[in-house]
């Protein structure tokens, strides 16, 4: 019977004590391991079973943590972390208290950069190994291991094209596995398809045009020829690059079978792969598909609708338009900037444009969305997803500074609907006639009406632009929310002790603000509180305040929402309880007078 190898691995000082011929048996042992622990704890599974060849040999050959390495994205560094000293706590991943599910600087000192959005290695390894040059240490080896959906991105090239014109130490590695969350799309991936094929590009190969020393495509699971060629590029100095091919989800027949579906599964049998599934009967509908179904719904209808996402047309829902209506529906990779200034171009021509990017990812693209798209005033559709606190995935990825750093913009209107038909009915609005760009924002789920079926269209009520509304009536104290965090407002309110003197109103426009509203709650309550699902400094409940010293009200303001910190991973119901704004903290808030 053989001896269990990982259980004695605790850094990767204890895995270069084994012999080359343990490493497969290792590699067994760290699949099963992951899988074990996602299967019940929920994760990101196929990126990370994909490179565990690589991360043993990328441990084994080169001297971490003293090597520098840098994952992109970070969704394949649980091999990495298990291998790091975290493999006892490996599963809190992503769980409040527990470790991130990203590599962390302050986590770990083998987690060299942090990693959430992608693209960012290449730029970030450069810059240690410039560093390093200058301090005098030309020995320190500085590795970037990035997927082929995450080199297609413009940060990408912008550092291979530096690194290209430099003499920094620096390894290049292109995980090529042809697919990101959804399959990888764009004349790279074509290229990389026909350089794996043995085609022409290999000759003419433009990294290599790049001045990288190029080697590859190598089988990313095959630990002799993995061992060899790092060996050998260890001894080289230089910008180098190696290109492997591996097999997204390799070792769980049905991650490998389903690749789009086991980029995070859920939970689901560690000894068959089969997912685990929620009975959806009954259930609100998730935002993501009401968008999806409802923009299909007014394509069809209108010639001029255009739908565009970068790299997220699963989980963002335009997958169904692209399925239906390919030529108007886009996924241009991992390229938010260009996805903006393409809606910019596409809107000077007269086209209604959806541009669907997560929250958190569009602040990638903040000065497109000003110079290319506000100042030129042209009505392009921001369609926020993941908009609010995400849950486990965590800092890198809650989408809660979309409301401050879009407000301050000129000409920007800004939207947040409390529930699905809302978003429906914004989304049927905008496509009627818009003079300016506007951001709707929307959370990640489900919604909040359970007998409520998106495919039942045909009913949409146009929205007044800045228009708020009195949802109940009160007498001492008004409730200010935006967005879908107002749910938790009405059901506090169903059980808070006093709710007859509290009023509650939907502030859904967060600009333009219902300025005739504001003056007539200001006239009549004492106490305002503002409630948001986003960051408190520069959020709505600052443009409340904004107003009131405008007009010279003294009101009692409470403004709750995201504090001035970053959030870490955890559910949303938890991350809504440290920042008091679930429904029981609200309902203790209500019950004792609003103080």
């Amino acid at each position: 019977m053989k001896s269990n190898l990982l259980s004695n691995i605790k850094n990767p000082a204890d895995l270069r004590l084994l012999s080359e011929a343990q490493l497969p048996q290792a590699a067994q042992e760290l699949r099963d391991f992951i899988i074990d622990i996602v299967s019940v704890k929920e994760g990101h599974l196929g990126a990370s079973l994909g490179v565990v060849e690589l991360t043993i040999a990328l441990h084994y050959v080169f001297n971490t943590p003293e090597d520098l390495l840098v994952w992109d994205v970070g969704h394949q560094a649980y091999g990495h972390k298990i291998l790091t000293e975290r493999r006892e706590n490996f599963h809190t991943n992503r769980q409040l208290g527990g470790i991130s599910g990203f590599p962390k600087r302050s986590e770990s000192i083998y987690d060299t950069f942090g990693v959430g959005h992608s693209s960012t290695s290449i730029s970030a390894a450069l810059g240690m190994a410039i560093a390093s040059k200058l301090k005098g240490d030309l020995n320190k080896e500085h590795i970037a291991v990035i997927g082929d959906a995450s080199i297609a991105s413009g940060m990408a090239f912008e550092g291979l094209n530096h690194a290209g014109v430099t003499d920094a130490n620096i390894l290049v590695i292109l995980n090529d596995n042809a697919i990101g969350i959804d399959p990888s799309v764009g004349a790279l991936k074509k290229y990389l398809t026909a350089v794996k094929n043995g085609k022409n590009p290999k000759q003419n190969n433009i990294i290599k045009s790049l001045n990288f020393d190029y080697s590859g495509p190598i089988d990313g699971h095959d630990f002799p020829t993995l061992l060899k060629e790092l060996n050998r590029l260890k001894k080289i100095k230089g910008p180098k690059f190696l290109h492997i091919v591996t097999t997204k989800g390799k070792g769980l027949q049905q991650a490998e079978e389903n690749q789009v579906k086991y980029h995070a599964p859920g939970k689901f049998d560690a000894s068959t792969g089969e997912i685990h599934l929620k009975s959806e009967e009954n259930l609100p509908p998730k935002y993501q598909d009401v968008f999806g179904l409802t923009i299909l719904d007014l394509a069809k209808k209108n010639q001029k609708i255009i739908g565009i996402t970068p790299a997220m047309p699963s989980g963002s829902s335009l997958k169904f338009m692209m399925d239906e209506i390919p030529d108007r529906a886009f996924d241009v990779g991992i390229a938010e900037q260009h996805a903006v200034t393409l809606a910019a171009g596409m809107a000077t021509q007269g086209m209604i444009v959806y541009c669907n990017i997560y929250s958190t990812f569009l602040q990638r693209a903040y000065d497109q969305v000003i110079h290319d798209v506000a100042l030129q005033d042209l009505p392009v559709v921001f369609c926020l997803d993941r908009a609010g606190l995400v849950g486990e995935d965590g800092a890198t990825h809650h989408g809660v500074f979309d409301i401050a750093y879009l407000r301050l913009i000129p000409n920007m209107i800004i939207y947040a609907p409390i529930n699905e038909i809302a978003l429906q009915n914004i989304l049927y609005t905008v496509q009627t006639g818009l003079n300016h760009p506007i951001a709707i924002r929307y959370p990640r789920g489900r919604g909040v009406i359970p007998d409520w079926e998106v495919k039942n269209f045909g009913h949409y009520q146009p929205i007044e632009i800045g228009k708020a509304d009195c949802l109940k009536n009160g007498t001492k104290t008004a409730v200010l929310s935006t967005g879908t965090i107002g749910n938790n407002v009405i059901l506090a309110l169903q059980e808070c002790l006093n709710s007859e003197t509290i009023a509650h109103y939907d502030f859904s426009f967060i600009k333009p603000l219902d300025i005739k509203t504001l003056h007539e709650i200001f006239s009549k309550f004492d106490t305002i509180i503002t409630i948001e699902d986003g960051v408190v400094n520069g959020g709505f409940g600052s443009a409340v305040l904004e107003f009131a010293a405008a007009s010279n009200y003294k009101n009692n303001i409470k403004n709750l929402g995201i504090p001035d910190h970053f959030i870490e991973q955890g559910t949303v119901e938890q991350l809504q309880q440290l920042c008091k704004i679930d429904v029981k903290s609200l309902i203790n808030l209500f019950s004792n007078g609003a103080k």
